[in-house]
């Protein structure tokens, strides 16, 4: 089927639009845009040049996509915005595009970022993260697969948050947040594990009480970082959650938040 265009919006002939697209009134489609089958556009919202929209993607009222990056060293050079499939952006979200450094803001499929969420330039967000209202990720952050991040919370820029993490509501992220974690707090501290949320996503009794022995390595034992990375190497070696959180603390560069 046809796009569904509102005759009050503002789609540039140069746009390219997939099947069975909804398009609302006022919204603004720039020139250098695509926009996948079957995605819904809200009134007012506006997808500025270099968006790459998916299929099924549903755009709420009043959002700004791919707009440019609130980054002074940016000069207006090409760059890009993905969304992936069946992601869902709320009303006055703002995404922004990326800038030299990456070239591209990116965001997975199947994500929810809720009313007034902040996306700055060159994040890489993965696949199922839900985004709670108000939150504010600052640039070049990293956020893997099915992370939650609780309501009024702000992300600190080149931070990054491991898989199945879990940030309460209105906390400062100012250092990574391995995997499988729970944390809150102004600035965010360790709480524990997301123990709903993997056996949500069943993760075997097995595969948790690896995770929640590691952690306990890592927080409780006394052992500095590196001694006890080293502890876990050799007594997980062929753990493939336990190793994941190896290889995010060894890679972490803005240092691993505390307890």
């Amino acid at each position: 089927m046809p796009a569904t265009i509102h005759p009050t919006a503002i789609v540039s002939p140069n746009a390219k639009i997939g099947s069975n697209v909804s398009i609302g009134p006022f919204a603004v489609i720039e020139d250098d845009v695509i926009i996948g089958d079957d995605s819904i556009i809200g009134q007012n919202a506006c997808i500025y040049n270099g968006a790459r929209i998916g299929n099924r993607v549903k755009i709420f009222q009043g959002a700004s996509v791919s707009n440019l990056p609130q980054d002074l060293k940016y000069n207006g050079e090409e760059t890009f915005l993905f969304i992936g499939d069946d992601t869902i952006v709320r009303e006055f979200a703002t995404l922004h595009k990326g800038t030299t450094a990456r070239g591209k803001t990116v965001i997975g499929q199947n994500c929810l970022l809720m009313a007034y969420t902040h996306v700055a330039h060159d994040c890489i967000i993965g696949n199922k993260v839900i985004c709670s209202n108000g939150v504010q990720i600052a640039g070049h952050v990293t956020i893997e697969d099915n992370v939650i991040i609780g309501g009024l919370s702000a992300v600190h820029q080149f931070g990054k948050i491991g898989q199945h993490a879990m940030v309460g509501g209105g906390s400062m992220v100012n250092m990574d947040v391995p995997p499988f974690v729970m944390t809150s707090g102004y600035p965010a501290r360790y709480m524990g594990l997301n123990i709903v949320g993997l056996r949500r996503r069943n993760f075997s009794n097995d595969s948790i009480n690896a995770i929640k022995e590691a952690y306990r390595i890592l927080y409780l034992s006394g052992l500095t970082f590196r001694n006890a990375l080293d502890k876990l190497k050799s007594e997980f070696q062929s753990n493939e959650y336990v190793g994941s959180i190896v290889k995010f603390i060894e890679t972490s560069k803005r240092g691993i938040l505390r307890r």
